[in-house]
């Protein structure tokens, strides 16, 4: 493979985090069958990452390859600390295990490197976003770090996880154009390795090592790679996809399978809204905060676990407290669902420790025991979690602008709202229960299946079993809510897709792993024909969406191109590709320099995404977004125009000092969209110090 040596040089780095951090995470994880291997690399780059994060806000250390690397020492220091003083016995860790799991962790990261390989661009969807996120945190020197698309002003958005990436790309010594995919490749080698470490740790409750470790594997391979049952739809004539029906109502065409079936449709199967899960993540790669977020979510799942069983300790309350807070400045939603995640399980903790005498109303008293036994560390953990976040906090306002409540009387739709709560009219989208079963019916077949299971065994109900219930009963809830209630942001007629997107993610992960371990469970126990020959379609349904997925993106996978994420430039806009470069190598810190304004999904704004240079104003409809109003860019939008098209030297002038813009670039997307574009002034204002074409980059005085 041509980028071998490059990949190395990438997975390094990792490798050298993972063992300095494998007390910590040894410290946890030591009942797990790796004794918490794997979980110390997401240690490592979590708390590193935090680290730069907090002494970059303070300005005590800046942003730089030597203080990622001093912050390494200390932390290496204090985990040799942690050894001695807790006398932990990381000689005891399974070397066949650790040995195993890291050739898994680097073959993912080959085998998707590979598969990125045959369309590494950057370019499409969220790219330019995600790119000009790392871009602009590469060149910060102090956080918080520029927001490439709005000058002056801080990054609006949960970056946490783009600031890990940087930290990776610094200590790898590699450029952002090749770290960019390969993140990606890595999240999906951590995706599928990590949900196999939890996975065989659950099963091993019950199962034998062989049996552990295909389990496992069932599990990486549910959570990593597993689609829904919409590849049903691929037998039967394609359907209006902004009008979905039933398959049984379609034409059932074998003799043209698959029917064209384009793999997105299985994340807007339900009209208006977002349904995504990891493998289309991995496949589109956009390097957003809920992909980026899936390391800290299979930890937190993990340590969640370990309180499950163990109980909650200071240093456990207050690890989780500080890992809640990095997911939620990597993807907002995740940090208040997977409070409750905790909450649920310390609930359920102290429910099974309470011991009364009195029969009388046994239940009721546990309940409220057990009630009193958790408020005040599930409010610590919550105060805890507030301090944590408070340098993030301070530069961040959320999107949403309150809380939306689906099919509102008509009473309550002519008040408007009520405190956060909205009721809009022509607001009530409501999910079939046909599409609930396309999207969902393969996991609840099997949380139906155990919950038979459970009630039917002679066998000890293990804890194992109740952990797992608790995650559906969460899975379940995250599905349930965006029938009743939306966070309300800027989309008129998608008013629910992203409460439903960051929710039902996190329900096909918990429910991925509920899956995997019901499968094991119950093959281990009893011999039921109709549940395996069930179980068989079911796994050959879901995994089979990444054949379609890979192939509607990346074709037959035969045409590797590498890993460099901007070599389409060199096709589409050759001369972009070299002014580009000559920015990357030639122009230091964050100069304003001004390019041509243009919409979301569009080619506009690929100066500053492809450099990281703040500009005056990118993706229009993305800062709208995140600045929670159309008239905060607005302005901006005229003032561009202006720049390039007025005749008026003072007028140019005046918003050049406005915004501070030290460059202006002209190329064709200029061009195109200033058709009466007069670069005379720019001659008069400043020097040309790139030319290629007619492509210029002026300076100006």
């Amino acid at each position: 493979m041509p980028d071998l040596l490059t990949i190395i040089q990438w997975w390094f780095p990792l490798f050298i985090i993972g063992l300095i951090f494998l007390p910590i995470s040894n410290y946890f994880f030591s009942d797990f069958n790796d004794g918490g291997y794997l979980f110390a690399k997401v240690f490592g780059i979590g708390l590193t990452t935090y680290a730069v994060f907090v002494l970059g806000f303070l300005r005590i250390l800046p942003f730089s390859t030597a203080s990622i690397i001093f912050i390494l020492w200390i932390f290496l220091m204090f985990n040799i600390y942690l050894v001695k003083k807790q006398k932990l016995k990381i000689k005891d860790i399974p070397l066949k295990m650790v040995i195993f799991e890291e050739l898994l962790f680097f073959a993912c990261i080959l085998a998707w490197t590979y598969v990125r390989g045959n369309e590494p661009s950057i370019n499409g969807l969220e790219k330019f976003m995600d790119f000009g996120f790392l871009n602009s945190i590469l060149r910060t020197t102090y956080m918080p770090p520029n927001d490439m698309w709005f000058t002056p002003f801080s990054i609006n958005y949960y970056y946490f996880g783009h600031l890990g990436t940087a930290v990776l790309t610094k200590i790898s010594l590699l450029p952002s154009l090749l770290t960019y995919n390969l993140m990606i490749s890595t999240l999906f080698a951590f995706a599928f390795t990590l949900a196999f470490s939890l996975g065989s740790t659950l099963i091993s409750s019950f199962a034998k090592k062989g049996k552990t470790i295909a389990g496992g594997l069932i599990t990486a391979f549910f959570l990593a790679m597993g689609g829904n049952l919409h590849t049903i739809y691929s037998l039967f004539k394609p359907y209006d996809v902004e009008n979905p029906v039933p398959f049984w109502k379609l034409v059932f065409t074998p003799q043209t399978f698959p029917n064209s079936y384009w793999y997105p449709n299985a994340t807007r199967f339900i009209p208006f809204t977002i349904h995504e899960f990891p493998i289309y993540s991995f496949v589109v790669s956009d390097l957003h905060g809920h992909v980026l977020d899936i390391i800290y979510v299979l930890l937190l799942i993990s340590l969640s676990f370990v309180l499950f069983k163990k109980g909650l300790s200071k240093a456990l309350l207050v690890t989780i407290s500080l890992f809640l807070a990095i997911m939620y400045m990597t993807n907002a939603w995740d940090g208040a669902i997977y409070l409750m995640l905790v909450g649920f399980v310390l609930f359920a903790r102290n429910y099974m420790e309470v011991k009364l005498h009195n029969k009388k109303n046994k239940i009721l008293s546990k309940l409220v025991l057990a009630f009193k036994k958790t408020v005040i560390p599930f409010f610590s953990m919550a105060i805890l979690f507030v301090i944590f976040t408070l340098p993030f906090s301070l530069t961040f306002k959320p999107f949403a602008s309150g809380i939306g409540v689906l099919c509102a009387p008509d009473f309550l739709t002519k008040m408007g709202h009520i405190g956060p709560f909205l009721f809009e009219a022509n607001h009530c989208q409501k999910t079939t229960w046909w599409e609930f079963l396309t999207l969902y019916g393969a996991f609840y077949f099997f949380v139906i299946s155990l919950l038979i299971f459970m009630a039917r065994t002679k066998k000890k109900i293990l804890e194992t079993d109740i952990f797992v219930l608790i995650l559906t009963i969460l899975a379940t809830i995250l599905i349930i809510v965006p029938e009743f209630i939306y966070l309300k942001d800027i989309y008129p007629a998608h008013y629910r897709a992203n409460t439903m997107f960051k929710l039902v993610y996190q329900s096909f992960m918990l429910l991925s792993i509920v899956s995997s371990y019901t499968i094991v469970r119950i093959i281990t126990s009893t011999k039921n024909i109709v549940f395996y020959l069930i179980t068989v379609l079911i796994l050959v349904a879901i995994f089979v969406y990444p054949y379609f997925a890979i192939k509607g993106y990346y074709g037959d996978l035969k045409n590797y191109k590498g890993i460099d994420g901007t070599i389409y430039l060199q096709d589409k806009y050759p001369s972009d590709y070299k002014a580009i470069n000559w920015i990357n190598k030639n122009i230091k810190g964050t100069p304003v320099i001004a390019e041509a304004q243009g919409d979301s999904y569009t080619d506009y704004g690929r100066i500053s995404s492809n450099t990281g240079l703040p500009t005056i104003l990118g993706w229009t409809v993305h800062e709208w977004l995140w600045r929670g109003t159309y008239d905060i860019p607005a302005p901006r939008i005229e003032e561009v125009r202006n720049l390039y098209e007025t005749q008026n030297r003072d007028v140019a002038k005046q918003i050049l000092t406005k915004y501070k813009v030290i460059y202006v670039y002209v190329g064709d997307l200029e061009r195109q969209k200033y058709p009466n574009i007069d670069e005379e002034k720019f001659n008069s204002l400043g020097k040309i110090i790139f030319q290629d074409g007619n492509t210029r980059i002026y300076k100006i005085n």
